[in-house]
């Protein structure tokens, strides 16, 4: 196995991407320091005495920030000054068309690596297939999911092909000031989604497609925040309009092969029973 000399901090390593992610470098021998609250390195963005010992000798971030904007230029700030040269931030795909409400903390990552004086990179992913594992979750288990898409489709995209992008971004040259939007080979609707979901896993599970009205209502009566239910509604307000629809070529790009698609997905992941 090959050895490099520089460390990567990977921030969210017990996540969907940042698992990953880890993974993916350490397979190539790279030196990655997994941070999270609950992981192999405690790092906590909301307890700045974690900071120092997460940053000391790393040379590049993978940047998972959280939705509170606050803390993350003070981080970025620090990390630089801690020696800090590369970061990669995990961001969202139209973040420059988006309400400023939406997904604040990312906008602030951006903003900050832009300014940091560091090389950076910037990935917008779509719609991740691994939500249908933990958000979408407990509606596909009762044998329903309904959703205000208005129909529009969604190029879902696979979290091994972000972590395996973010780690081609984090380890070669000629990606500094790059912005890239990943997306899965095709767009589905989520109604299409759920019927592959369903054959994989070998039952019924239907997909309704509701008002945002009834939306609202349904994510109160579950027990949803009511801060969260209106920024889940205004993710579907922005599907709905149809921008982010289109797929991309970064993947195919960048790592050399087609991104996942879908079916691939969801035969792998129903085999496990998870929507059983």
């Amino acid at each position: 196995m090959t050895t490099h000399k520089q460390t990567i901090l990977v921030l969210g390593a017990t996540g969907k991407t940042g698992s990953r992610l880890v993974r993916t470098l350490r397979a190539q021998g790279r030196s990655v320091r997994a941070a999270s609250r609950s992981g192999e390195f405690r790092f906590d963005w909301f307890d700045e005495d974690t900071w120092q010992a997460a940053l000391d000798g790393v040379t590049a971030v993978y940047l998972m920030v959280p939705d509170d904007p606050a803390p993350v230029p003070v981080f970025v700030r620090r990390a630089t000054e801690a020696g800090v040269g590369r970061f990669v931030v995990l961001s969202g795909r139209g973040m420059g068309q988006l309400p400023p409400e939406l997904f604040q903390g990312m906008a602030a990552a951006e903003r900050a690596v832009r300014g940091s004086g560091a090389r950076w990179s910037i990935i917008r992913p779509n719609n991740f297939n691994q939500n249908f594992e933990d958000v979408w979750l407990p509606q596909l288990r009762s044998g329903r999911l309904a959703l205000p898409t208005g129909g529009v489709g969604d190029p879902f995209i696979d979290a091994q092909d972000i972590a395996d992008v973010a780690a081609v971004l984090l380890t070669s040259e000629g990606h500094h000031g790059r912005v890239y939007d990943l997306t899965g080979p095709r767009v589905l609707t989520f109604g299409a989604a759920v019927a592959a979901m369903a054959e994989a896993a070998g039952r019924t599970i239907v997909y309704e497609e509701i008002t945002p009205e009834r939306y609202q209502e349904e994510l109160r009566e579950g027990g949803v925040p009511e801060e969260v239910a209106r920024e889940l509604g205004t993710m579907f307000e922005v599907l709905r309009t149809g921008l982010h629809t289109g797929t991309t070529d970064a993947v195919r790009t960048l790592l050399g092969r087609e991104p996942v698609d879908f079916g691939t997905y969801a035969a792998r992941t129903g085999a496990t029973g998870i929507w059983s």
